[in-house]
């Protein structure tokens, strides 16, 4: 069994930030993360270009330098490797953690490749593994996705795209500018409130012009090989249907982390329970940063709002130095 002062549990870019504090404050540490660097990130869509501009991606006081004002994924996977490699972080990938317990004071932290022991543990957890669910018949079948990368394999098909976000929004886009036949899903009135300011007049034109076919305040019903069922005001209707793109959102590992003894609050986003003066949990020296805290609120947190997370997880742990003998 190895032993660290910290164990991070994540290894996006908020858990690299994690790890470079810990550095920098002389702490022993390693970062677990079960897929590979940057793990969700990886599995944005080919050609996401980020909200943020670069050097509000940026961590450990390494320069992010992108072609245009806001980088895009290829660029981001890059900047990322250069800044594991610059600080030579201790990341070891692939590398899903199991279970984790404690016991008079001591984490025990179990993986799929070995075990540890540490004083204090990080969660800087993404949320890309678990898609919110249809839950509907007919989900299971192979043309039902809920990642999307890039808009050639659906070129002459006929697309239903499930949602209203901006996933929803730009997957309707892309896909019916390659020679995708897109009718979008809707639950609500209208496409969401959050949708990017310069990309909603262009999806409002595409709807009104009927080149994107919408219905709003509908639902899928099911899914069968060649159709999808939708309600509508009008009733029921019976799309013919070669691909489903539910983009529907993602959730935290909600299970994961009430098996760590996390509590969370009684309300609608199920926010987990931590002070957010320094970070802890419920739990003693377990602590959060990043998109987790926000529980389902997962437009709360981002890389640019949630790197001083690391900052004063650090900073409190450095105060409380005895803890980790």
């Amino acid at each position: 069994m190895q032993q660290f002062d910290v164990i991070i549990i994540g290894g996006g870019p908020i858990g690299m930030a994690c790890g470079i504090e810990a550095k920098k404050a002389g702490l022993s540490y390693v970062i677990l993360e079960k897929g590979c660097l940057v793990n969700s990130l990886y599995h944005y869509p080919l050609n996401m270009t980020f909200f943020s501009t670069s050097e509000r991606l940026e961590i450990g006081g390494v320069p992010f330098i992108s072609h245009g004002p806001k980088p895009n994924r290829f660029e981001a996977l890059e900047y990322y490797r250069r800044v594991c490699m610059s600080w030579e972080l201790n990341v070891k990938l692939y590398e899903k953690v199991l279970s984790s317990w404690s016991r008079d004071g001591l984490h025990h932290v179990t993986t799929s490749k070995g075990k540890y022991a540490t004083r204090v543990v990080f969660l800087a957890l993404g949320f890309y593994d678990l898609p919110f669910l249809l839950n509907v018949p007919g989900e299971e079948l192979s043309k039902v996705l809920h990642y999307y990368d890039e808009p050639h394999p659906y070129f002459a098909q006929k697309v239903v795209v499930v949602g209203a976000s901006n996933s929803a929004v730009d997957v309707a886009l892309e896909t019916w500018r390659k020679g995708a036949e897109v009718t979008m899903v809707v639950k609500g009135h209208t496409i969401g409130d959050n949708v990017k300011y310069w990309v909603r007049p262009d999806i409002d034109n595409r709807i009104k012009e009927g080149s994107i076919k919408c219905f709003f305040n509908s639902q899928v019903l099911r899914i069968t090989p060649n159709t999808v069922e939708i309600h509508t005001p009008n009733g029921e209707l019976s799309l013919e249907n070669d691909f489903v793109l539910a983009m529907t959102g993602y959730q935290p590992p909600f299970d994961f982390m009430e098996s760590l003894g996390i509590k969370f609050h009684n309300d609608e986003y199920h926010t987990p329970v931590y002070d957010e003066s320094t970070m802890e949990t419920n739990v003693p020296n377990l602590y959060l940063a990043g998109v987790v805290c926000g529980g389902l609120k997962t437009n709360k947190w981002f890389i640019e709002n949630s790197r001083v997370h690391a900052e004063m997880i650090v900073r409190e742990l450095v105060k409380r130095r005895h803890i980790l003998v």
